[in-house]
Parts: structure tokens; sequence; C-alpha cells
């Protein structure tokens, strides 16, 4: 996905008040991050889909946590 659908993508998911939509696509963000080792901004990403995760109650929250973790984020 690009950059800028990924952005509209995240956009629109606040506008629409979606966490499961917040969670994927800030999860997707922090995948991309990785890919290219700016770990900084994927750790930026993650913490974000891990709140939208803890508030939604979704079953990602436990995963997002540990790559946190293993980052020494958490």
């Amino acid at each position: 996905m690009d950059r800028t659908e990924l952005d509209r993508l995240l956009l629109e998911a606040h506008d629409h008040d979606d966490p499961a939509a917040l969670v994927r696509y800030y999860t997707i963000a922090a995948d991309e991050c990785e890919a290219v080792q700016d770990i900084d901004a994927a750790c930026f990403y993650l913490t974000h889909a891990f709140i939208f995760a803890l508030e939604a109650g979704a079953s990602e929250t436990d995963e997002l946590n540990h790559r946190l973790v293993e980052y020494g984020r958490a």
C-alpha cells in the first residue's frame, strides 16, 4: 500500500471513529517502517495501534505490546 493511501485510510478511520481500522492501519504503517529499519517510526505507529487496541479490547493487544517490549518501548 502506498503512503498516501495509508494516510488517507488512517484519517478516514479517525473520522469514523473506527478502532478496528485504526489498529489495522497503524499496524500496517509500523510493519512498513520496520521493513526499512526505521524503528523509531515503527514504534510510533505500534504505540498508536496498541493504544487503540487497548481501548477497543482488541485481540491484537498482546502481540502489539510484545513488539513494543522487543524494542524496549513498553
